[in-house]
């Protein structure tokens, strides 16, 4: 029985990594259609989906109150620019054939996310992240050099997704209210993209078949549950438990990327992701030997 709220960030939380972790699997069921219009539909029936979730839940909307504050409003129009880019990436790379790609990337993310709130933020790092990150860009070195090219997608993934973490932990707005926001943000480009799409007849929404219809349609119900099953679970976790589970997606897609869809995984491949798994490893251990240190230290004050 799930009966303690640690219990219930735990399925919560978990669940939304293993949604995320499969959403390839969704994307791929689109491989027909242009990465872009995916996008578009993902952004126009977010926004239904966000409201009717928030009806269900009971929670108030706070549009007004956003759009009366300016800075929170224009920290999620940035917000808005990152995500639809990361989400346009994304998609692209999984229509394209690009899985592991992504995998690589939401690995590199939280290392990077580190490196730039030393940066931006003027956080500091100890010895061992300093050694992870360097062990991380010791992998990206690797790939340039023996495969003879930058692994941008991965980069640019990694980098708009640890930037988007960025401006909404800087944000005072709750993840659904922060969502719907951004949604509507993007929303008239959205719907102006799909109906220019029907006029023209270039779009393949309602003129594929009824599969890829209800598919696009799924969009948003795709999108908004597991932003909603991560924020259940980031309330009733500590950050270090969700920090830890955040790897389920991108080992997921590690593995789908590997033995459903056969992309080539090489030697060469295998060294990358083996430097970044040490890098991982090494930041996760820095952390817990923190986390134990910190408690230890709390304990010996009472």
């Amino acid at each position: 029985m799930i009966t303690t709220p640690q219990q219930q960030g735990y399925l919560a939380a978990s669940l939304a990594y293993i949604w995320w972790g499969l959403v390839p699997i969704y994307f791929k069921a689109l491989h027909h259609v242009a990465a872009l219009e995916i996008l578009m539909h993902r952004i126009a029936w977010c926004v239904p989906t966000v409201i009717l979730f928030m009806w269900i839940l009971r929670q108030p909307i706070a549009i007004k109150a956003i759009w009366q504050n300016r800075k929170i409003f224009w920290a999620l129009v940035a917000s808005t620019l990152l995500v639809s880019n990361n989400w346009f990436i994304f998609t692209w790379a999984v229509v394209n054939e690009r899985v592991l790609d992504t995998s690589l990337g939401y690995f590199i993310n939280p290392l990077l996310s580190v490196l730039l709130g030393v940066v931006l933020l003027k956080e500091t790092m100890t010895r061992w992240q300093w050694i992870a990150v360097a062990i991380a860009a010791m992998a990206v070195s690797y790939q340039v050099i023996k495969l003879g090219q930058v692994p941008w997608l991965s980069l640019a993934l990694a980098l708009t997704f640890a930037l988007y973490g960025l401006v909404r932990k800087q944000t005072p707005v709750d993840a659904l209210n922060g969502l719907l926001v951004e949604t509507l943000i993007a929303f008239p480009v959205a719907a102006l993209f799909i109906g220019f799409g029907l006029w023209q007849g270039t779009a393949s929404f309602l003129a594929t078949n009824w599969q890829t219809d209800i598919t696009l349609l799924a969009g948003g119900v795709i999108t908004a549950t597991p932003l909603i099953l991560f924020a259940i679970g980031a309330r009733r976790l500590p950050l270090f438990t969700i920090g830890f589970l955040q790897f389920i997606a991108p080992t997921m897609t590690f593995v789908l990327a590997i033995v459903v869809y056969q992309e080539p995984f090489n030697f060469d491949k295998a060294i990358t992701f083996g430097l970044i798994w040490l890098a991982l490893a090494v930041y996760i251990a820095d952390s817990l030997v923190k986390r134990l240190r910190r408690k230890r230290e709390v304990a010996e004050k009472i």
